[in-house]
């Protein structure tokens, strides 16, 4: 079987790194696809996967229309060279028409809820229609028909499962970061991605105020689209994009406006805060989740609110050993994500003809 992979982010890579491995551990061909976005190169290098990169992102709507354009052409010239039995991606609209092109079954795992975005809409319309399989968490409403949808809880555990993640305090060692004293890691997002038109994140009165009081009670660390903000107090990742999961693992708390952060620290079994515009009633289904039947993260439309809370979980936080119990109960409900994945990829592909 040949299965090939489009990866645009760098939360993508985490995603698909097993299944890749555990497809070709059982003799199966891939092929990846990459975008040169954030730290996707260096990560895809730092686990010794081999890719094709297609596109830069640039910013600006016409920069993006115009990448999109050279995306389909290059997938598709990509797919007639390699002739993949199915096309595993996000809500990508070059992948699933390659897919199409070359008698591919499309397989795509989505967990956001965009369709709220006229940008959103465009790319569900020009990507659902044409995928065989739709992986999504529950409760997220898609327009597309009910028998190609797939439920596919808790996205993170396909790498941050602790059958497939083992955090090393040598590795941060090595890194200068010492897992016996305090400190806290912060997300701020770019919030320039198509399905962030109207959404926002951490505000600059917030984001001082998190960075004066945390870094009076530990280190911070920040991780940012760009780079990060001259605010005293806050320091860069001292680790390589890679260890980022261990970082996150042995932190006292986590605080940003990324919903992929914020969930892999909930999962991670560190205390989690999460706050922008998308926060509230009308949340996705794993941040609901994770917070009111796990109790592994508080999410936020207001930032004050974000803040108090920080400021209780450093004051009169729960014990470590209370976080992990909870973690504990999320991992045995759990299912097996990439098991499940690689399942649905092998069920996908065309026949072999015989």
């Amino acid at each position: 079987m040949k299965v090939a992979f489009d990866i645009q982010h760098p939360a993508q890579v985490h995603l698909f790194k097993h299944a890749i491995r555990d497809l070709e551990a059982a003799g199966h061909e891939t092929l990846v696809l990459s975008r040169d976005k954030e730290v996707t190169h260096a990560l895809l290098d730092a686990y010794d996967i081999d890719h094709v990169s297609l596109s830069r992102r640039r910013g600006g709507l016409p920069a993006a229309i115009l990448e999109l354009a050279v995306r389909e052409i290059r997938t598709a010239l990509s797919a007639r060279r390699f002739d993949p039995d199915v096309f595993v991606s996000r809500v990508s609209p070059p992948a699933v028409h390659a897919a199409a092109l070359v008698g591919a079954a499309s397989v795509v795992v989505t967990d956001t809820d965009i369709e709220d975005t006229l940008l959103g809409r465009a790319y569900h319309a020009l990507t659902l229609p044409l995928a065989d399989v739709i992986c999504r968490p529950p409760d997220l409403g898609l327009t597309a028909a009910r028998e190609k949808q797939y439920v596919l809880a808790f996205q993170e555990l396909a790498y941050l499962h602790p059958a497939r993640f083992s955090p090393s305090t040598e590795a941060l060692a090595a890194h200068g970061v010492a897992v016996d004293e305090p400190y806290f890691v912060m997300r701020l997002a770019g919030w320039d991605a198509y399905h962030d038109v109207g959404r926002r994140g951490i505000d600059q009165v917030t984001m001082r105020e998190l960075a004066s009081y945390l870094s009076a009670h530990g280190t911070l660390y920040v991780s940012a689209e760009g780079e990060v903000p001259d605010i005293d107090g806050m320091h860069p990742l001292p680790t390589p994009p890679h260890l980022i999961h261990d970082l996150l693992y042995h932190a006292d708390l986590y605080v940003g406006d990324s919903g992929t952060m914020s969930t892999e620290a909930a999962m991670l079994g560190t205390p989690a805060v999460r706050t922008n515009s998308t926060a509230g009633e009308s949340d996705e289904h794993t941040f609901v989740a994770l917070e009111r039947e796990y109790g592994l993260l508080y999410s936020y439309r207001d930032g004050r609110d974000a803040v108090r809370k920080v400021r209780e979980l450093v004051e009169n936080g729960d014990t470590a050993a209370e976080w992990q119990t909870r973690r504990d109960r999320l991992l045995g409900e759990a299912t097996d994500v990439t098991g499940e994945l690689v399942r649905l990829v092998r069920d996908a592909a065309r026949p072999t003809p015989g």
